[in-house]
């Protein structure tokens, strides 16, 4: 995952792009739930990432941030049924960018990856 998130960081205003306009396609009701202006959302999701790839193998070190990620949600309306959908557009976003690069292998470390961070955040934001 780290070589795979350094390809995607030669471009990462690529990635947030494709990213939330795949969002907003697959959930056109989620717009509402983003400001307008979405320049500090897109530093704020490359930020998450970078934190939780460079921790990839000390994930203690992430727990309590992605906990307090999980928890701040709840105030904008995110739901735990959202998150497969974010994680759909995170993934095909991913994919898009790494081209050739993207295989199976590849695509099953983001998907376990995404996996192990959103249910953290869905378990923080009910407690």
């Amino acid at each position: 995952m780290q070589q795979t998130f350094a390809e995607v960081g030669r471009n990462p205003q690529q990635l947030v792009e494709a990213f939330y306009g795949q969002l907003f396609m697959l959930a056109p009701d989620f717009r509402p739930l983003f400001p307008e202006d979405m320049s500090e959302q897109k530093k704020k999701l490359l930020q998450s990432l970078v934190l939780v790839v460079n921790n990839l193998k000390k994930p203690e070190a992430v727990l309590p941030a992605v906990q307090e990620l999980g928890r701040r949600h709840v105030d904008y309306g995110v739901k735990p049924e959202h998150y497969q959908t974010v994680g759909a557009a995170l993934i095909w976003a991913l994919s898009q960018q790494l081209g050739e690069q993207w295989n199976d292998e590849v695509q099953a470390a983001w998907v376990a990856a995404y996996t192990l961070v959103a249910n953290v955040m869905v378990e923080a934001s009910q407690a």
